[in-house]
């Protein structure tokens, strides 16, 4: 038995005084509950304005995502890699990658046995310090599956970035390059299909009266539109063992299928844009875009129709800085694809009329960028951690420099999850709320999301009801890429924009 010692006094209580706290709750109801959407002064990426997906809930998309698609994903990069090593003869060059080739296998370990978010390695990118700040203030112990799938996400390819990035002669390589090549080139038929379309310049009819006019600008526009939203059906980190007649299947461009396709777009405000697209009238737009390949194709050919018609003068196009999420388009993708319009050979089987109409699309896009009328831009914040209710405040001359344009499209399941922090938010929820800042914040400009539903994100349709029927009657389908929303912004583009 222990005994205390003799020279022990007994403990006293000590008693504070709580007279000028507040009252405390006698009942759970008085606690009161969470209250969503959390105000932007409150969020942070563990603490998002509605709760975040992660790589734990299994009924997510987020679950088959961490821990199944990457490493597919992931494997398939090393194979490529593989490919790449068995054509050198060069020694430094071999050795080099050898040593790449290390370093994804221990991402590769990092990913399948769930290891904790290392820091970035300076590998003078320019983002380290965003990064790692934005690891050591909010992401201390998680690990690939618990932190918010978003961020996990872009962190496993900026991972990947690294394992060539601090390589002597591999800087630049892209292990997606070679897929992304072959998608397109296995698309002959919707290529073929808008260029032919396309090549001569739009013009409109003499005969017309001006309401006629108007009237047939509406439909090529609202067609078109259409084009450039089902045409991310080829995104490739989705696709990844899809065969040539799938692809078909999703790019077919004909006006009955764009017909048949309009009523599985759950929030249209496709009639919205085209009233802010008409009043234009020379003015700029901007394109954040997201996959290359076909869709990229869709979205010059959409963007080469806008400056025809005299609705727009200048398009910047805002591309990823860094191999990104499987089939994004980087600069070396935007200019093998305009190249390979004007000089390529990827098409064997088509006809001299089809090669011409590519040809002649290729050579007006090149004008264009001469011209000015076209401009690729590459911000480091798009392959960032960060969603875009971060733009003003982690990127404020972006954020700046898009305040000037008059419409703003966001292309993409990417994006759209960026814009909306990819919450658990209701899916009625408009589209003004779910985007924060970027509908909010003094100067934000008008924004359009076209997005084929890839992910379990879902905001701007008219009822709750039509998510329920759907979670019911197909299940499965937030991740089909058989569903689109097309959701308008307003925004606050009058407004100037301070920056404190």
């Amino acid at each position: 038995m222990n005994k205390s010692h003799p020279t022990t006094k007994p403990i006293t209580k000590t008693v504070l005084s709580l007279g000028n706290l507040p009252p405390k709750p006698h009942t759970a109801n008085e606690l009161g509950s969470t209250s969503y959407p959390r105000t932007p002064s409150r969020v942070d990426p563990n603490n998002p304005p509605w709760p975040a997906y992660r790589g734990y809930h299994e009924y997510s998309f987020a679950y088959a995502t961490m821990g199944k698609r990457l490493p597919t994903i992931l494997g398939k990069a090393i194979d490529d890699v593989v490919r790449t090593l068995n054509e050198q003869s060069a020694e430094d060059l071999i050795v080099d990658l050898h040593e790449c080739l290390k370093r994804m296998d221990i991402l590769m370990e990092d990913l399948t046995s769930n290891q904790k978010l290392r820091p970035i390695i300076d590998d003078n990118e320019g983002d380290v310090a965003l990064w790692n700040k934005e690891i050591a203030k909010y992401f201390q112990g998680k690990d690939f599956m618990n932190a918010p799938w978003l961020f996990a996400e872009a962190y496993k390819y900026r991972r990947l970035r690294e394992c060539f990035s601090v390589s002597k002669y591999w800087k630049e390589y892209d292990v997606f390059f070679r897929q992304k090549c072959d998608t397109f080139a296995r698309s002959s038929e919707a290529v073929f299909e808008l260029s032919t379309r396309f090549a001569n310049p739009y013009k409109d009819s003499e005969r017309k009266t001006p309401a006629e006019i108007e009237s047939a600008r509406r439909a090529v526009f609202l067609e078109l539109t259409q084009v450039c939203l089902w045409g991310n059906s080829t995104d490739l980190s989705l696709l990844i063992n899809m065969t040539e007649e799938d692809i078909k299947k999703l790019q077919s461009t004909g006006g009955e299928h764009l017909a048949a396709t309009e009523k599985n777009i759950l929030g249209n405000d496709l009639e919205g844009v085209w009233e802010v697209v008409k009043s234009l009238k020379g003015g700029r737009m901007d394109f954040v875009l997201d996959n290359a390949g076909f869709e990229l194709y869709c979205d010059l050919v959409y963007a080469d129709y806008l400056i025809q018609s005299g609705h727009v003068s200048t398009v910047h196009f805002h591309g990823k800085r860094l191999p990104w999420f499987v089939s994004d388009v980087t600069r070396n993708d935007w200019n093998w694809l305009i190249n390979s319009c004007v000089y390529g050979h990827l098409f064997p089987n088509a006809s001299e009329t089809e090669m011409k109409s590519l040809r002649m699309l290729g050579e007006r896009w090149k004008t264009y960028e001469r011209t000015g009328q076209w401009v690729y831009e590459q911000h480091p914040f798009w392959c960032s951690g960060f969603t875009f209710w971060d733009l003003a405040s982690e990127a404020p001359d972006l954020f700046l420099h898009l305040s000037r344009s008059d419409l703003v499209l966001f292309k993409g399941d990417l994006n759209h999850r960026k814009l909306t922090y990819d919450c658990a938010a209701p899916a009625a929820t408009p589209f003004e709320e779910a985007i924060g800042p970027m509908a909010s914040f003094p100067g934000a400009p008008r924004v359009v999301s076209l997005r084929t539903i890839k992910s379990d994100v879902v905001v701007g349709l008219p009822s709750n009801k039509i998510a329920d029927d759907l979670d019911v009657n197909e299940p499965g389908w937030k991740i089909s890429g058989k569903y689109a929303v097309v959701l308008l912004s307003e925004g606050r583009p009058g407004e100037k924009v301070r920056f404190t």
